[in-house]
């Protein structure tokens, strides 16, 4: 009897050429949308996507970690007036009376100047419209929170919700003016410091040390367990900060947004929350006002 002609058994997936191709393929297209890893050959880990050289992001996209770049011949000029810490000065062409300046103040201050090209420079900048000349921030170095316990009797700035720079470069100066031992933010979802903050800190954040806390509220905890009194400002303390006498001892105070005021969990965390009384039509200060209203009358119960 003659046999049938037939495929035989179904092969099993796994045992077909085309699976092992097709299983790395899915496995590639998943990491490029989660953003992880794959392991490729030998168990080593291979990204997903080929690595592409690191440059300097623009403005928009700075966080401490990657160079900032200030776009613009205002921009720029004034920045270096302002003696923001520059890593490198590109521009195209010196013709602008501007540009000129800023290549003085760039040369003075030992900035290397790097002529660019102005395909180069929109690739630089991310096509951000840079009329020429961009300035390269340094990346700010910032404290552990801790490092703020200097001394026998600390005073701790720390800001909650504070997303403008200038606010929080408003709040370092008068930081620095009153004697303050730093300043913490939360890492996450507020203002950090760039050349917005560099300008509005008036060159005060060359002296004063800030630091970044993961957790607020667990920070604030830290210090208070260190042996630190913390006030928060309030509109709705029991207390004026003029009779906050415990201030005379390691103090924290701790400054809301202008809008929101402090976050709940902040507020709870405080031993006390203090206000500014006032008596005018204003119902609210802006940050870095009020900041430094109630730094100076700390200042006062601490000498």
């Amino acid at each position: 009897m003659a046999k049938r002609k037939g495929k035989g058994p179904t092969p099993k997936a796994e045992d077909r050429h085309w699976h092992g191709k097709r299983q790395k393929a899915r496995a590639v297209k998943s990491a490029k949308r989660t953003g992880t890893t794959t392991v490729g050959p030998r168990g080593r880990a291979a990204s997903a996507e080929p690595q592409r050289a690191t440059r300097p992001a623009g403005a928009r996209r700075a966080n401490g970690e990657v160079p900032e770049l200030v776009t613009g011949r205002n921009p720029v000029v004034e920045a270096l007036r302002a003696r923001v810490p520059g890593s490198a000065l590109y521009v195209t062409s010196g013709t602008d009376e501007r540009v000129r300046e800023s290549i003085q103040l760039a040369a003075d201050r030992g900035i290397p100047l790097l002529e660019t090209g102005k395909n180069e420079l929109d690739r630089l900048t991310d096509g951000a419209v840079h009329q020429g000349i961009a300035l390269q921030v340094r990346p700010y170095r910032y404290a552990h929170p801790d490092d703020l316990l200097t001394g026998t009797s600390p005073l701790i700035v720390a800001v909650d919700g504070i997303t403008d720079p200038r606010n929080l470069g408003a709040i370092v100066r008068s930081a620095a003016a009153f004697g303050a031992s730093g300043v913490v933010v939360p890492e996450r979802r507020a203002a950090g410091v760039n050349a917005g903050a560099w300008k509005a800190s008036a060159g005060t954040l060359a002296t004063l040390p800030v630091a970044r806390a993961t957790n607020l509220s667990r920070q604030l905890k830290a210090y208070q367990k260190a042996g630190c009194f913390v006030a928060g400002l309030d509109a709705a303390g029991g207390v004026t900060v003029a009779d906050l006498e415990v201030a005379s001892g390691p103090f924290v105070l701790v400054v809301g947004s202008e809008g929101k005021g402090l976050g709940r969990l902040v507020a709870d965390t405080c031993d006390m929350l203090v206000t500014i009384p006032m008596p005018g039509r204003a119902e609210s200060l802006n940050a870095g006002v009020a900041a430094g209203i109630a730094l100076y009358e700390i200042s006062r119960l601490r000498t």
